[in-house]
């Protein structure tokens, strides 16, 4: 295997209602055709052009995706701490962890969609301070499989998570964002950090810009950059394409990826070559012929001298 970088792909949100047996052929498909992972958005309502849509609930989908796999990788790009107690949260992931065979990715973060939080009646305001505290808890869980804390939005008394994910020290652990706090925050425990392709506008030279600023917060996080995975997310559009149907977060001004096979391989080097070490590729459509297109794309990317 030569691949210069892991490839993953994001499964519908709610570009369409996907049935649960589609959702469960489409991550069997993404393990066939060579994906090295599977990612779900972990979001719960969106109001779009044809209506109120939310997505399937993330984690206990990701549980029956990590029955149905055996090798990808599996995890939430990212889960929102302000959806759960973030006891709960490290005792979901322990069990993913369990059911996958060690093959789960924690990505956590603060959310962003305030009209998710006040239907579902999370509360929105303080989210950076809440993940702090919620970070502090999930890891320690995880890492340790005990913990005491008080805060002022969490308070845990003698939590013991039992059983441990089978690995120790818990499944890695993913920082999806790139704002200097959640950074400060982040950057000292984790084992990867995230980048949405819309931040960056979706180009090497964007993400090259991210890194080059994140690597930074790294160092002075008092670690090297070499400790912490880069990843990022990249919109790409295939075959019939008519526009991805998302969440009003501004990503719709920014081109999506295009071209042959041959041509995409060439832009998830280009992406290597400049530091990214997994991607998560979000297609338009997203449908099980556009999951087997990329076969080819993955086969070049693995092609000797490619």
């Amino acid at each position: 295997m030569v691949r210069p970088l892991k490839v993953g792909i994001q499964l519908p949100e709610v570009e369409w209602e996907v049935p649960f047996p589609e959702l469960i052929e489409m991550a069997k498909t993404a393990e066939a055709v060579g994906f090295d992972s599977i990612w779900l958005g972990d979001h719960l309502l969106y109001d779009l052009p044809v209506g109120p849509r939310g997505p399937w609930e993330a984690w206990t989908s990701l549980a029956a995706l990590a029955a149905v796999t055996t090798r990808v990788e599996l995890g939430p790009l990212v889960a929102s701490i302000g959806f759960r107690e973030p006891t709960m949260l490290a005792k979901q992931a322990a069990t993913i962890d369990a059911i996958s065979g060690g093959r789960f990715v924690l990505g956590l973060g603060a959310g962003w969609s305030e009209r998710e939080y006040r239907a579902f009646g999370f509360p929105f305001d303080n989210r950076v301070s809440r993940f702090d505290e919620a970070f502090t808890v999930i890891r320690t869980l995880l890492k340790h499989g005990a913990c005491d804390f008080s805060g002022s939005y969490y308070k845990v008394d003698n939590c013991v998570l039992h059983p441990q994910s089978p690995r120790p020290g818990g499944p890695p652990l993913m920082l999806g964002s790139t704002s200097p706090r959640m950074l400060s925050i982040g950057l000292p425990h984790v084992d990867q950090w995230n980048v949405w392709w819309s931040i960056f506008g979706n180009s090497t030279d964007g993400f090259a810009r991210e890194k080059e600023r994140v690597d930074a917060a790294i160092v002075d996080a008092g670690r090297e950059p070499s400790d912490v995975e880069a990843t990022c997310a990249l919109y790409l559009q295939v075959g019939t394409a008519s526009g991805r149907q998302m969440g009003n977060d501004g990503s719709e001004k920014v081109p999506p990826i295009t071209g042959s096979p041959l041509e995409v391989a060439g832009h998830l080097r280009a992406f290597a070559a400049v530091g990214a070490r997994h991607v998560q590729l979000v297609v338009d459509p997203i449908t099980r012929d556009s999951i087997e297109w990329f076969a080819d794309v993955l086969a070049e990317l693995d092609r000797p001298n490619g």
